[in-house]
């Protein structure tokens, strides 16, 4: 028998959360007049750690794709997705660029060095780009005095035929948050690219469950917003949980008790003793440690579900193994079910808050050595 772990990938659940995201624009739009935006769904990181073929058949209601990976954005044309897919970082040699031609992939052009390999190469049909505008992210994009400059190299190059839609993008630091910086940003995005024609693209996950935000954007005739993480079930936002989004877990991380025994106190628990009872304890090992993905640096109190009740983590977290207190459980055995985050258990968010990180770099994070089962 294979050792008992796996992270469960439910594609119902990953096409409810981008209906959610959905269902509200179409809400809000209508309300206020509006075209609904557009939905890149970001499936970059291989989906979030959920599969990129996983993701093609969840969110195939969505517009388009976003991603990073040039390989990735090639098997999704392969798998038969026929719609827009953008590539968030663009390309980062000249000879890559005629891949993007015969693959029919959006390139996001951010500086003057692919401006430059954009000029010094043919293709046999013109690539679609969005230039992006750096306005408070600081890492990708031309500043709003160089932008006009961009633009007008850009439209150069579409009348020689080697570009051919042109959009304009950027991305908000701060969405997740009530904050001056993002209405500044949407303030440069409007004045850098006022009377500039083609689509739009700013909101990522927290800006797109934001009606406030994509609202006041220019009230062009094609606006794209780029949810991602919420597309997985994580909330982009520390203050609204995932419920209150009504979002529904993508990844369940799960596996099972190995181990049951008793403990005294002054007992400790695990590598280092870190823990160490203070009374009667009964104490549970489960198979799942770092080399899985699981946070090493999770604390004790970290949460998780052993045969359906909550329960916390205890001591260290060593490669293939942690502990947790069955307390609450007095009736666990070895072989029951513990969830470490997921449907039935602790969201990835509690685990990820509680380990001092986001529930992106957990979703990411499961091993490879990690089986993967699909529910359709």
């Amino acid at each position: 028998m294979p050792r008992p772990i796996s992270a469960t990938i439910s594609l119902p659940f990953l096409t409810h959360n981008l209906a959610v995201v959905r269902n509200q624009l179409d809400r809000i739009s209508t309300e206020h007049r509006r075209v609904r935006p557009k939905i890149w769904a970001v499936i970059k990181a291989n989906a979030y750690g959920h599969g990129i073929h996983n993701a093609l058949r969840a969110f195939d209601q969505a517009d388009g794709l976003a991603m990073l990976d040039l390989a990735e954005a090639i098997a999704c044309r392969e798998a038969g997705w026929v719609k827009p897919i953008l590539l968030l970082e663009g390309f980062f040699d000249a000879a890559d660029i005629n891949l993007f031609s015969q693959y029919s992939l959006d390139a996001t052009v951010h500086c003057q060095t692919q401006l430059d390999m954009l000029s010094a190469v043919k293709v046999n049909k013109p690539v679609n780009v969005f230039l992006k505008l750096n306005t408070g992210m600081n890492r990708l994009g031309f500043e709003p005095d160089r932008f006009r400059s961009a633009w007008d190299s850009v439209t150069g190059l579409q009348r020689s035929g080697t570009v051919g839609r042109i959009g304009k993008m950027t991305h908000f630091a701060r969405a997740d948050e009530a904050h001056d910086l993002t209405n500044a940003q949407i303030r440069v995005f409007a004045e850098a690219t006022h009377g500039l024609p083609g689509p739009d693209s700013m909101c990522n996950s927290a800006a797109s469950l934001t009606p406030a935000y994509w609202l006041s954007l220019p009230d062009t005739a094609e606006q794209w917003v780029r949810p991602g993480i919420c597309l997985y079930g994580s909330s982009p936002f520390t203050q609204q949980t995932s419920a209150d989004l009504e979002l529904k877990p993508g990844q369940t991380l799960s596996s099972r008790l190995i181990s049951v025994r008793s403990i005294g106190p002054g007992e400790g628990v695990g590598y280092g003793h870190i823990f160490v009872a203070e009374q009667p304890m009964r104490i549970g090992v489960v198979a799942c440690g770092y080399a899985d993905g699981y946070p090493r640096h999770a604390p004790t109190g970290t949460p998780v579900s052993v045969a359906g009740v909550r329960t916390r983590l205890l001591g260290r977290v060593s490669m293939d193994m942690l502990t947790v207190d069955l307390g609450p459980v007095p009736q666990a055995r070895v072989g029951d079910d513990v969830v470490l985050w997921g449907q039935n258990g602790p969201t990835v968010d509690e685990v990820a808050s509680a380990a001092g990180t986001i529930g992106y770099e957990l979703l990411c994070a499961v091993a490879p050595r990690v089986p993967k089962l699909v529910v359709s």
